[in-house]
């Protein structure tokens, strides 16, 4: 299956650390995608996989139906893919989804992001809780999502390079801000995710007419 990565990559970017401009010597290539199955393939029984892993390290690709069905949720770790800077091929697919990025916003991002943030938070203070310690590097991205999320609400698009707050998301990584100054820098982020919620201009759903019109061009390409 792993030729389908191989031989049908529509767009492939690397996200993390280097895409977040956060990035150390010793950082990964994280590197993600969208691939295209044959439109035959899915005529038999036995369907594409909707993901693969590989084939090289860190690499992770969505089929490109399932990737827009994430990205319609809302997924950061999905909308990350269409915006970051770091982009090694895109091809005529790949440049269809890139041209309605947008298309997959809506106030949907306020909850994934939100939650995602809110998530990593009760990890890193029940490992606190549990053992006195804290996972810095889980909180800098618990913070970076809160201001990712504020981010898109207010501007429509999705921020991926936070090269702006290396020093400061840096220093959290690196233990140098005390645990209850990053639980309080959480609590007013989390604050004004909630004001660019209620003042976004993001539709209530993404639209999906415009993104099936792009995933039935993209199948009748491919048949």
């Amino acid at each position: 299956m792993i030729e389908l990565v191989q031989r049908h990559t529509a767009l492939a970017v690397v996200v993390g650390s280097r895409a977040y401009g956060l990035h150390r010597p010793d950082s990964d290539h994280d590197r993600r995608g969208v691939f295209v199955a044959p439109t035959r393939a899915f005529w038999s029984l036995d369907k594409p996989p909707t993901h693969l892993d590989g084939p090289a390290e860190e690499q992770f690709s969505w089929e490109i139906e399932r990737f827009c069905t994430l990205a319609m949720q809302g997924n950061p770790t999905v909308l990350e893919v269409l915006w970051s800077p770091l982009a090694s091929f895109v091809n005529e697919d790949g440049q269809a989804l890139l041209d309605i990025r947008k298309a997959f916003l809506s106030t949907r991002v306020a909850d994934t992001y939100g939650s995602y943030a809110r998530d990593q938070l009760a990890k890193v203070a029940s490992r606190h809780a549990r053992t006195g310690e804290i996972n810095f590097k889980q909180a800098m991205h618990m913070i970076r999502l809160l201001l990712a999320g504020a981010h898109v609400l207010r501007t429509g698009e999705v921020l991926v390079d936070v090269t702006h707050l290396r020093g400061e998301l840096l220093a959290v990584r690196n233990g140098d801000v005390p645990w209850p100054d990053v639980a309080a820098w959480a609590e007013h982020l989390q604050a004004d995710l909630s004001v660019a919620a209620a003042g976004t201009a993001l539709p209530e759903k993404p639209d999906r007419e415009r993104i099936d019109a792009v995933l039935v061009g993209v199948r009748e390409r491919n048949l």
